[in-house]
């Protein structure tokens, strides 16, 4: 809480009024190259400004998304991004309103009669106190009026003020004033529908397969997918496995614990994992790719510990030893914003040695059930995306990484099998990252996310 002291100016200058004017006369800022250095996190000044810049430096990689956009719509579809961010921005603002306290309000009350007026916006004011009718007017009104020649009474009706919201409102402030005299007060009351909260029954013994379904989403592999689950099940025999295929010719995966779901062909990769998870029962899904094999690093109970016992959403392990975290800077301009890329961590994990606080993880990685589909994944990305999940949720989610939990991940090539090798050349022209989905991807953050530029670096 910041506490601001107001002094006396007319003390001030009776006792020393030559130092008082040269303590005036030298208040100023720092110069405008020491201050711009106050806020760079990875070279990215994140302090309050009206716009943000991608600016490339060394090997940094820049996008400006404009050059992405088809030239005769770019204008078009700027407008329509800015009516549909002022909407967003209106439903869910930045920050309540700032209410300053001024410094000539009384610290204590009359010694004489005093009328005090309390005025709400969304909602009425009453009192318990049993008092008089003429002491307090206004009762279940949206103005309350106390008069009343004792302090302590006057008191006790302030200490027992009720406020009844009057509107169906889940989230908002209701500024209410309080004035007696001159003096004016005003003061927040949050109005706040209380969240239903939705439980996951870890069952009497805690097991870690009433805690966590295993999710994953193939396509055309089906040789990657069979020896992924045999790895899985040496580990972890009971716990159940969720697959979302979109193969053009679904093969049957008959199997105890898993749960096959079939897609329309090549209906892509994020939509394959909303698929998933809107399928998982248990608080926690762990997520792999299909071609990851189970190890005895692979300990899902130590991702499971991490979230129990910390504030993060989402907790990464590590790929044959890499964790590929990233940190993701976001700049809110006024007309558009910027995002900057940075690989590595912010800060340790308290409690786990082995664990960071990031913002993106690798494709490996535990999340809470609930949370996950509140953001979701966006099913316009259909063949190369992972970074963007992570985008969308920057603000919503707490991410960490650890290095001691690991899983290990199939060779590329298939040997030397000539119809295993034609499903992997086909499945490659699906996953390729093209120009042309790069693009995609490029305006799609244009107007989703209200980005004009981002860097990688």
């Amino acid at each position: 809480m910041a506490v601001v002291f107001y002094i006396s100016m007319s003390e001030v200058w009776k006792n020393k009024p030559e130092r008082t004017l040269e303590v005036l006369t030298s208040l100023k800022l720092l110069p405008e190259e020491k201050y711009r250095l106050m806020f760079k996190f990875d070279g990215v000044r994140l302090a309050p400004k009206n716009s943000c810049d991608c600016v490339g430096v060394g090997e940094r990689e820049v996008y400006q998304l404009q050059n992405f956009m088809v030239k005769d719509e770019l204008a078009s579809i700027t407008e329509r991004r800015k009516k549909e961010f002022l909407a967003f921005r209106q439903r869910y603002p930045l920050a309540k309103e700032v209410i300053l306290a001024q410094p000539n309000i009384p610290l204590s009350y009359p010694i004489q009669g005093a009328e005090v007026t309390l005025k709400a916006s969304f909602g009425t004011l009453n009192t318990l106190a049993d008092t008089l009718e003429h002491v307090v007017l206004g009762r279940g009104k949206d103005e309350l009026t106390i008069s009343t020649s004792s302090v302590a009474l006057l008191n006790h009706i302030l200490r027992h003020v009720t406020y009844t919201s009057t509107k169906y409102l889940l989230d908002v402030v209701d500024v209410v004033s309080f004035s007696t005299g001159t003096h004016l007060v005003r003061f927040p009351v949050i109005i706040r529908q209380p969240a239903m909260p939705r439980l996951f029954d870890p069952g009497p013994d805690n097991n870690i397969a009433s805690l966590v379904t295993i999710t994953t989403k193939t396509f055309l592999r089906y040789h990657k997918l069979r020896v992924f689950i045999k790895s899985l099940r040496q580990y972890y025999p009971d716990i159940k496995l969720i697959v979302a295929d979109d193969s053009e010719h679904p093969e049957k995966i008959e199997e105890a614990n898993v749960e096959h779901y079939i897609m329309p062909f090549g209906k892509g990769w994020f939509a394959g994992r909303n698929l998933a998870i809107s399928q998982v029962t248990t608080k926690y899904y762990l997520w792999v790719d299909d071609d990851f094999l189970f190890t005895k690093n692979t300990k899902i109970e130590k991702l499971v510990d991490v979230l129990e016992n910390s504030d993060l959403d989402l907790v990464g392990g590590s790929v044959t030893g890499n964790t590929y975290n990233f940190k993701l800077h976001y700049e809110e301009g006024e007309d558009s914003s910027c995002l900057h890329i940075r690989s590595g961590a912010y800060h340790r994990l308290e409690g786990f040695p082995n664990c960071v606080v990031t913002s993106a993880v690798v494709n490996f990685f535990l999340a809470r059930s609930e949370e996950s589909r509140r953001v979701g994944f966006d099913p316009k990305l259909q063949r190369v995306a992972h970074t963007e999940f992570f985008v969308d949720a920057l603000g919503a989610f707490r991410v960490g990484s650890c290095s001691d939990v690991s899983i290990g991940h199939q060779p590329l090539r298939s040997g030397t099998d000539p119809q295993l090798a034609e499903v992997q050349k086909t499945y490659s022209k699906f996953r390729a990252n093209t120009k042309e989905q790069v693009k995609f991807k490029l305006a799609l953050h244009y107007f989703k996310n209200r980005l004009k530029c981002l860097t990688k670096a």
